[in-house]
């Protein structure tokens, strides 16, 4: 699952690596954007992405079924942070993992404004609360974080 998708810089590399074994589903609210992803993986003749133009806090593709819920640089973006994340526990296998990849709540050349990003800790906290377990924290870079959790 990769939710917040963008035009699917993660979506496209994610469906190759899976290949036709695997269903990777790709949500944005932006209808541009899917519309991108959607010819991207046309041109890669990829038929296994499921790609919805719907906002994160409405949408569950499934019922337990996801090895891994993916968020890269939104979970700060989405209106109500905690109903998608409760929607990643609901869709989410018991041995999936979910994986966040943010900005540092810290001052950067580029990115989202500082006022919007989400610490370390606000961000595991948020995951913690929809009932994941926190496995690790870690630091990619001057600018980025990742927190891996399990259900």
């Amino acid at each position: 699952m990769d939710i917040g998708c963008g035009e699917g810089f993660f979506t496209i590399p994610a469906a190759e690596i899976i290949g036709s074994e695997g269903i990777v589903y790709a949500v944005d609210a932006d209808a541009s954007a899917i519309e991108r992803l959607r010819g991207k993986a046309a041109e890669r003749r990829l038929a296994n992405i499921v790609a919805r133009v719907e906002i994160a806090e409405q949408t569950v593709f499934c019922e337990g079924c996801a090895d891994i819920v993916f968020y890269s640089m939104v979970l700060h973006d989405f209106s109500d942070p905690e109903r998608v994340l409760q929607n990643a526990r609901r869709m989410i296998k018991a041995t999936g993992r979910l994986v966040n990849l943010d900005w540092k709540e810290k001052e950067s050349p580029f990115g989202p404004p500082l006022r919007i990003r989400f610490s370390e800790a606000k961000a595991a906290g948020l995951i913690e609360a929809a009932k994941f377990k926190v496995e690790n924290v870690w630091d990619v870079g001057p600018y980025h974080y990742i927190v891996t959790a399990k259900p």
